[in-house]
């Protein structure tokens, strides 16, 4: 896990759930076979109305139909990302399609343990409410170490709330390597 994770923001509003994130009619893909995780990426965020999601005025699509990785490299987004059904394929379809880190007011717990457990995505939680003050397309960069969210474009700082216990988890890729790395797993 890099300390500094740049790149521009999407931003999405309140309660984007794992059937927004990755609709089910996608989920006969296997992540472990290469060809198919990308189809992942592809779908992510496909089918995420204007309207539900709180997206500015002319919806900023998340990529083309043809990509399979998104331009953009942070999610900001509301209060209860990734609630719904417990997919695990949330954070992987949103990692498959370029996505570094999530900043959200809160999460819904299993998508916030599905991200760290697969080590797939870096889900921060803000302390202020970023969707108000953040647009698709600036220029961001998270301090990682100093948990802190930076708007390049603007010019403005947040504090973050640190990842604390977990940190070291998706350092480590995951929690099944974090388990081989301390010894409760075996090499």
């Amino acid at each position: 896990m890099k300390s500094i994770i740049t790149g521009k923001a999407y931003v999405l509003g309140d309660n984007i759930d794992t059937d927004q994130i990755i609709p089910a009619q996608y989920l006969t893909y296997n992540p472990s076979i290469p060809a198919e995780y990308k189809m992942f990426g592809k779908f992510a965020l496909s089918s995420v109305p204007a309207a539900q999601a709180g997206l500015p005025k002319g919806h900023v699509p998340f990529h083309t139909d043809d990509e399979f990785v998104s331009p953009y490299q942070i999610i900001v987004a509301g209060k209860n990302f990734g609630c719904g059904s417990s997919r695990e394929h949330a954070p992987i379809a949103l990692a498959a399609a370029g996505i570094h880190a999530v900043v959200a007011e809160f999460y819904a717990r299993i998508f916030y343990r599905n991200s760290i457990n697969g080590g797939y995505l870096v889900p921060l939680e803000s302390k202020v409410r970023l969707v108000d003050r953040i647009c698709t397309g600036d220029e961001l960069t998270i301090d990682l170490e100093n948990s802190t969210l930076t708007n390049v474009t603007t010019g403005e700082t947040w504090e973050l709330h640190g990842l604390g216990e977990v940190a070291p988890i998706l350092e480590a890729g995951g929690i099944f390597s974090y388990a081989r790395k301390v010894g409760m797993l075996p090499e």
